[in-house]
């Protein structure tokens, strides 16, 4: 696995990985990061099946709608501020926050931090503010809540529709997912979405293999040194 959205990131991914692991928040971005991996597969002779985009998915769930946002907005309300700050700073190359009113607008950040940190996660908190108009406080909620990866929100069949969207749109080959909390996230995930999913043709009934490699519909890769053992 590769992790990451940097230019550098992405031409080590479409030469040596199998996977890749990206913070992506809109479609129109998924597609995009998508596209150009898939594109430069081409100047290495891999195919695209080779490489699987598996962005991170922070989904709360609920039976309705409701249900799901109760649950989100409780949680959001166990973040400490100390903890979201510190998550938050460390996200942008150590920038200290902590003079700043949590809830007034992020100040500018230095082009210098966005080289100590994760170039795409520090992307998306800077669109947060600017375009959202987030405060800081509503940023690390965000932010915290996933770790910077997309959250979303909703009954079962609202995850599954999203989900199937960025599918068969061609955003991603799948997802690795992030439980918001445990073990009930994980365990409301696999309870609810998981059959929905299923229902779709979107998810296995059973597993393909014994690896994650074969689980994940990809090749082994031919030993590099087969030929001087068949010798």
């Amino acid at each position: 696995f590769q992790a990451g959205s940097s230019e550098v990131g992405r031409e080590v991914a479409a030469r040596f990985a199998e996977g890749v692991f990206t913070p992506q928040h809109t479609l129109a971005d998924a597609q995009e990061f998508y596209r150009d991996l898939k594109q430069r597969m081409r100047k290495y002779d891999r195919p695209p099946a080779a490489l699987k985009v598996m962005p991170g998915l922070n989904a709360i769930v609920g039976r309705t709608r409701k249900q799901a946002e109760e649950l989100h907005h409780f949680l959001q309300s166990k973040i400490h501020p100390d903890v979201g700050l510190e998550l938050l700073s460390n996200q942008l190359g150590g920038f200290d926050l902590s003079e700043y009113d949590l809830d007034g607008p992020l100040p500018d950040i230095p082009e210098r931090q966005f080289a100590l940190a994760g170039l795409g996660n520090t992307r998306n908190i800077i669109r947060w503010a600017r375009e959202e108009g987030l405060t800081i406080r509503q940023i690390y909620q965000r932010f915290a809540a996933a770790r910077g990866q997309r959250t979303l929100i909703g009954s079962p069949s609202e995850i599954a529709d999203s989900m199937e969207e960025w599918f068969r749109g061609y955003g991603v080959d799948g997802f690795l997912f992030h439980p918001s909390h445990l073990p009930g996230g994980l365990d409301d995930f696999v309870a609810l979405v998981i059959p929905e999913l299923q229902s779709r043709g979107l998810f296995r009934a059973e597993y393909e293999g014994m690896t994650l490699r074969e689980n994940m519909g990809l090749q082994r890769p031919k030993s590099r040194y087969a030929s001087d053992c068949a010798d």
